[in-house]
């Protein structure tokens, strides 16, 4: 039997390919701007379905996730469970501009302050769909906008308090991640992950706290597995994001903590979210190779909290041309327990380079 020499040259091309015409960055992309205190623009290179923004250099400023399904200057909080747009409705003016997102500040610090250090993130998704929900009960009609290239999908839904009430996302495969939130009213943000029924992105509650199976996925739909308000609640609206792994652009999966373990993505990491399945106390975490250009990754932001940015050395991680390194036990990042996480590319492995 021939053997082919030991070299990323070898390797299986990737789903979304450098060498044809394709990149990660055309599906996902990170901005880091400083305030000016009027209108400022994020350009990711595509037209951003969702963005996501953080001040990093202030506490007691809030995540503010913008999508396109719902539409301009609408935001919502992953640090908190508040209805759409009810808490901070005269801070900002935010709108979809081709190419990314813009930002005018009117009051507050959250997200355009005069010399403030922010961080934008941003998906495309791109391709409208709608129709109507099936299952049981009243079927209700959706709207969204998919990417089956990118595994990426934004639904908008309305809930009709029926246990089985499914919801058809568009992606090529069953989602490996599920999100919602209720827009109606304050709620929390459920998460489902093959690894976990339930956690809250607004929370730091663990697996087993919250043992309640509320979606199952297939690969054409998000059957809801009960009528609570977080989900399903008639006459309530909500918003989902899903997520499946993508070959060289996107994985989701778990690690054991504890251990200064490498995980193995098939990509240098643009991007990653975290978070600690088995403790109640450890906060959700996210670094990203813009605001840590260089290894170690020092600048964590955590999607439950209002903190600013840690820049010290308890979370330690290295970004790798194939995956990520803990190196410190913290329980952010490298605990005791099982840990989830959900990272985006740089680079596929096949062109990666070391950092």
């Amino acid at each position: 039997m021939a053997y082919l020499p030991l070299s990323t040259a070898n390797l299986p091309d990737p789903a979304i390919d450098p060498a044809q015409g394709s990149s990660p960055e055309d599906y996902f992309g990170i901005d880091t701007y400083t305030g000016n205190g009027g209108t400022i623009d994020s350009d990711f290179g595509f037209d951003c379905d969702l963005v996501w923004y953080k001040n990093r250099g202030r506490t007691n400023t809030y995540h503010y996730l913008f999508d396109q399904v719902r539409g301009d200057d609408l935001p919502l909080y992953s640090n908190d469970n508040f209805s759409e747009d009810s808490q901070f409705p005269t801070y900002h003016t935010q709108s979809f501009i081709t190419g990314g997102s813009r930002i005018v500040r009117t009051l507050g610090d959250h997200l355009n302050f005069s010399g403030d250090s922010y961080v934008a993130w941003a998906w495309k998704a791109g391709t409208s769909v709608s129709g109507s929900t099936t299952g049981s009960g009243t079927s209700q009609s959706y709207t969204g906008s998919v990417s089956p290239i990118s595994g990426f999908g934004i639904i908008g839904y309305a809930g009709n308090g029926t246990t089985g009430h499914s919801i058809p996302h568009h992606l090529d495969s069953a989602p490996e991640v599920v999100i919602v939130k209720r827009r109606t009213a304050a709620d929390n943000w459920a998460v489902t992950t093959p690894d976990v029924n339930r956690l809250y992105l607004n929370g730091t509650n663990d697996a087993a706290s919250i043992n309640y199976n509320w979606a199952d996925q297939d690969g054409s739909v998000v059957t809801l597995n009960g009528t609570d308000a977080f989900m399903n609640a008639t006459s309530n609206t909500y918003i989902m994001y899903c997520f499946h792994s993508v070959e060289g652009y996107s994985k989701f999966g778990s690690y054991e903590g504890g251990s200064d373990a490498f995980v193995y993505t098939g990509f240098s990491p643009a991007m990653i979210i975290c978070k600690n399945i088995d403790s109640g106390t450890a906060k959700w975490g996210i670094k990203d190779n813009t605001r840590s250009p260089y290894n170690p990754t020092r600048d964590s932001l955590y999607p439950n909290s209002e903190l600013a940015a840690y820049t010290g050395d308890l979370h330690d991680v290295d970004f790798l041309s194939n995956g990520f390194k803990l190196r410190n036990s913290d329980d952010v990042w490298d605990g005791s327990g099982t840990y989830i996480y959900m990272a985006f590319a740089e680079n596929p492995f096949k062109y990666s380079n070391a950092r």
